[in-house]
């Protein structure tokens, strides 16, 4: 340990961290046929859609499948636009074969259909698909962006700006990095809205220490759920312009909005629709996934970046540095084509994908107002609406006993808590304190994806623990 590199030690990620570790204990004992206060562990503490039991859309698994085993393409029982969409992937594949590496940037074809989806999603603002490079995931294109913009020592080192709450993927490659995390506070009176003034007190208190130089948004946000105005994300790129801030925008959560008066707007077109001043010279890089939306599809680790206004030198820094991983996983490249470029209205598999689609979206939308609905009835808990993403994000008055136990044992008091509901209950959540929050609250974070059945079970036994705990 002690010449382990000291920036690793630093890394912490609490959404697979000591809690998730505890709940997979408890699992193997219920395996052995130990005897618990409950029958099964609920993991609601990641976004992984189809280990809760959400089905993979058909056509989306029909392509990649298509794309897998190529002779399935002489087979009836595939629609002709998945096989349509498989034979064109497969000729931008070396040797027509998933299994051969693609171009570091990805599959031309794919980066392609991905530009024409852009173009698509903001109305015309123009995406040129060199600026699209696919990723293991959006995580990965994250880090790559991160590690080309740390530099500097001491009070010139990289600072960058994340919002608390935060997904604690950027606390920990900030950490891995040697960076300097920066953090500003979403308002949580305010339904965790993102406050320009608070922005400009974190930049100045930061420039004391450090070297503000990116600034990461997640819209809509983890943990927080909640949805940008289109207003809001005007203030913030003009406060990036002005302060001369690289942007990254975490748009994974695209798909996932669900208040009636809520509207995803991507930052680029915002940015687009201010003016070539703007348009023209502020650093913007934003990301999506395979593993959110409707499809749910985490485990092939597919995901693009899309980056506007890089310095043509800088942006051949980043393909070389991108070419030292190779390559995206192609089954990923392949699943993240169907997502872009999925069944048209007059296609055969149309019917049936917009059927999956809405039914996702629809289930999702129900189970965020009655988490929030049974949460807020609670004493003693506090739930914003979920307004978009996957989770509820609930702030939880933690009695001043419990603090002190809590202490005496050397944790958050939040930690305590979620391991408390964890060995009562088998329900395993995050404590907020894995992504931050202002001092003296705390919060837990739980995914909405259970099915509906169990999701109100699970309430209910979050809603009974809270009550006998406070007590």
């Amino acid at each position: 340990m002690e010449t382990l590199n000291p920036q690793v030690k630093a890394v912490e990620y609490a959404v697979r961290g000591p809690i998730v570790i505890k709940a997979g204990e408890i699992e193997r004992i219920l395996q052995e046929g130990g005897k618990k206060p409950f029958t099964e562990v609920i993991k609601a503490n990641i976004g992984d859609a189809h280990a809760m039991g959400q089905q993979p859309i058909t056509f989306l698994r029909q392509v990649v499948a298509l794309c897998t085993f190529p002779e399935l393409l002489d087979s009836p029982s595939f629609p002709e636009d998945a096989k349509r969409r498989a034979q064109r992937i497969l000729q931008g594949c070396g040797g027509r074969s998933l299994g051969s590496y693609s171009a570091s940037q990805g599959v031309d074809c794919i980066r392609q259909d991905i530009a024409a989806y852009i173009e698509q999603r903001d109305q015309g603002v123009p995406s040129n698909w060199e600026n699209i490079f696919l990723t293991t995931g959006a995580s990965d294109g994250i880090v790559s962006i991160l590690r080309l913009l740390v530099s500097g020592e001491g009070r010139a080192r990289t600072g960058v700006m994340i919002p608390i709450p935060q997904y604690p993927l950027y606390s920990a490659a900030i950490a891995e990095l040697g960076a300097v995390q920066v953090n500003y506070y979403l308002d949580e009176d305010n339904c965790w809205a993102l406050d320009v003034h608070e922005l400009h007190r974190a930049y100045q208190a930061a420039k004391q220490h450090c070297q503000p130089r990116v600034l990461c948004i997640i819209n809509p946000g983890n943990p927080t759920g909640q949805v940008q105005s289109k207003k809001c994300i005007e203030d913030v790129l003009h406060f990036a312009y002005e302060e001369n801030l690289f942007v990254m925008a975490d748009e994974v959560y695209q798909e996932n909005v669900y208040a009636p008066d809520c509207e995803f707007h991507s930052f680029k077109k915002v940015l687009y629709e201010m003016g070539p001043e703007y348009f023209n010279s502020v650093e913007l890089a934003s990301f999506h996934s395979t593993s959110k939306g409707y499809t749910g599809e985490c485990g092939f680790r597919g995901g693009f970046m899309e980056i506007v206004n890089l310095d043509p030198e800088v942006k051949a820094q980043l393909v070389k540095l991108l070419s030292v991983r190779l390559c995206p996983p192609v089954a990923g490249q392949a699943a993240m084509d169907v997502i872009v470029n999925p069944p048209q209205p007059d296609e055969p598999s149309f019917a049936q994908f917009h059927k999956e689609k809405a039914s996702v979206l629809g289930a999702l939308a129900d189970k965020a107002k009655l988490t929030e609905q049974i949460l807020s009835a609670v004493p003693g808990i506090k739930c914003n609406p979920v307004q978009g993403a996957m989770y509820a994000f609930p702030q939880i008055f933690i009695p001043p006993r419990a603090v002190e136990e809590a202490k005496a044992l050397g944790m958050q008091p939040d930690m305590l808590y979620c391991l408390r509901l964890l060995e009562e209950t088998g329900i395993c959540v995050v404590p907020g304190s894995g992504f931050g929050q202002r001092e003296g609250t705390y919060h837990f974070r739980m995914t909405i994806l259970p099915s509906p059945e169990k999701l109100k079970v699970l309430l209910e036994k979050v809603r009974d623990f809270h009550i006998n705990f406070y007590a």
